[in-house]
């Protein structure tokens, strides 16, 4: 392990504590984390637990360079908001005056709206994956973004409606910078952000094939093992940028004592967006503003491939942590969480108790329970949730899903939710959070389909999405469908209710005309409704 513990700063017993939270990302045989650790702006901590390379035995160092994913929106954000300072745009412009290829879909998309995931624009990942049939091996460019996001005929929903996290806006930010400033991103963020911090290990990506002294590799897991995991693109704004957790220290000390920007100017950027129905996030302008154990933190995580990452500061108390990690499965928060208890200790207050009992659970008699068995949909996101009758109990989820406990007879405890059913038959149901606020959320019952050889047979056939420029197969079999584009593998699609189908994390709803299939949209947790029409026979 390489460490640089300043001496005198902490005691021995909190570099041990820190030291244990990492204990997991030790193996000079698996890949690790780097860990950089400031008080009052100075670094009192930094260590590379694990390999940088597992094929050439390197191991990682406090100078490993990598690849911080989501991160990289609030140096984005910055560069936005230094050209807002410099007079050249405003946050509340609308982004057609810089994008008049983003179509005009009734209501403004703003600057304000991308920084803050309120746009309502289908995140660009999603897109390309569904054009492709696949993620992986194709190199995908700023050009492929900038081709698929003009396509789309509608949005996931009326900006500044929803919080909805989307690459997309990010990647926009990053081109507005370029049309604005007459300089890419990448040689804005160099010179007005990064060379006056002394970032020297810091850039934007924009080449794949860019040589990076001190790179890391990445590792996702596998069943056999650890493989590489490498983010495939060149594109930027949203994520790809490249630095050690030493540089991103010196970002953090920015806040306190700005070289770069002002305090008006973060005030900004740490100020949660307002929805127009009054609600306020948790995020800024490319910054989370969250609460741990009582206190303040400003942070973002970040994961590509298999890199994950982790910056944050807790600016009533001085203290900042930046984590880089080159392995899929490190929850690079929680690390933080733990280095934050190693520091902050008793400062911080106790951890927050459970929620309150449940009411005492009530025995229902059979009927009771499978009159609530079923599929159900949210309307505006799409998602389902499938209740389930498994030895004499209602559970979520066609296998091993959670037990619903019954409070009543309309009352079901689910984890640290309820749902609280409508009257009459087939009624649908509230899914209410227990703690923490938020709104309830309604869920509506489907009717559920006798699947076989004919009913799916509807469904086959091609299938063409100009929003995606795609051309899908729907294949049947006599329990399911695939769906198939270019030289992708087929997807699977089970049917859960008529005309709805659950595919690897996509909904899928058929549409039908004078009762024929004439269609379907797909929809996932960031992209709502893509469609495809029927290819006449």
């Amino acid at each position: 392990d390489a460490q640089v513990p300043a001496s005198g700063t902490a005691p021995d017993t909190t570099f041990r504590a820190v030291d244990r939270v990492f204990t997991a990302w030790r193996d000079t045989e698996g890949p690790g984390c780097a860990l950089s650790v400031s008080s009052s702006g100075r670094i009192v901590y930094e260590r590379g637990y694990g390999m940088a390379n597992l094929e050439t035995a390197t191991p990682i160092r406090p100078g490993s360079i990598f690849h911080v994913a989501s991160i990289s929106k609030q140096f984005t954000a910055m560069a936005i908001m230094l050209l807002a300072r410099d007079g050249k745009l405003s946050v509340d412009d609308n982004i057609r005056k810089y994008l008049p290829e983003i179509p005009d879909y009734g209501t403004p998309i703003t600057i304000r709206h991308l920084l803050t995931h309120t746009s309502g624009l289908r995140d660009q990942w999603t897109l390309l994956s569904m054009a492709r049939g696949r993620f992986e091996e194709d190199r995908i460019t700023e050009a492929d973004v900038m081709d698929i996001v003009p396509r789309q005929k509608a949005l996931n929903f009326t900006p500044g409606a929803e919080y909805l996290y989307s690459n997309t806006g990010f990647t926009l930010l990053g081109v507005i910078v370029k049309r604005v400033s007459g300089q890419s991103l990448r040689a804005f963020a160099d010179q007005r952000i990064f060379k006056p911090l002394g970032m020297t290990s810091t850039h934007f990506h924009d080449d794949y094939t860019m040589l990076v002294p001190n790179r890391t590799s990445a590792y996702e897991m596998r069943a056999d093992g650890w493989h590489v995991g490498i983010p495939n693109f060149d594109v930027y704004g949203a994520t790809s940028l490249f630095t050690t957790t030493g540089d991103l220290l010196k970002w953090e000390a920015n806040f306190d004592h700005p070289v770069v920007g002002d305090r008006a100017l973060f005030d900004q950027m740490e100020t949660p967006a307002r929805l127009t129905n009054g609600d306020t996030t948790t995020y800024g302008f490319g910054l989370v503003v969250a609460r741990y154990r009582g206190a303040r933190v400003v942070e973002h995580n970040g994961a590509d491939a298999g890199y994950r990452s982790y910056v944050g500061r807790f600016p009533d108390h001085g203290l900042a942590i930046a984590i880089a990690c080159n392995a899929g499965t490190a929850n690079t928060t929680l690390l933080a969480r733990g280095v934050a208890d190693a520091y902050l200790g008793k400062a911080l207050a106790p951890v927050a108790a459970p929620v309150a009992s449940a009411p005492q659970a009530v025995t229902l008699p059979p009927g009771s329970l499978e009159k609530r068995a079923g599929a159900y949909i949210q309307p505006t996101t799409q998602q389902v949730v499938e209740l389930v009758m498994r030895n004499g109990a209602l559970s979520a989820g066609q296998a091993n899903g959670p037990v619903l406990v019954p409070t009543a007879e309309n009352r079901f405890r689910l984890g640290q939710a309820e749902l609280v059913f409508a009257a009459g038959e087939h009624a649908g149901f509230e899914l209410r959070p227990l703690a923490g606020g938020g709104r309830p959320v309604s869920y509506e019952w489907r009717q559920p389909a006798v699947v076989s050889a004919a009913v799916l047979g509807a469904y086959a056939g091609e299938y063409f999405s100009e929003e995606l420029n795609a051309r899908y197969r729907v294949a049947a079999t006599d329990s399911n469908i695939t769906l198939r584009t270019g030289t992708s593998n087929p997807l699977p699609a089970r049917m859960v209710f008529i005309d709805g189908f659950q595919a690897g994390g996509y909904t899928i709803q058929f549409v039908r005309r004078r009762g024929q299939v004439s269609g379907f949209e797909i929809t996932d947790g960031r992209v709502r409704r893509v469609m495809f029409e029927r290819v006449a026979r």
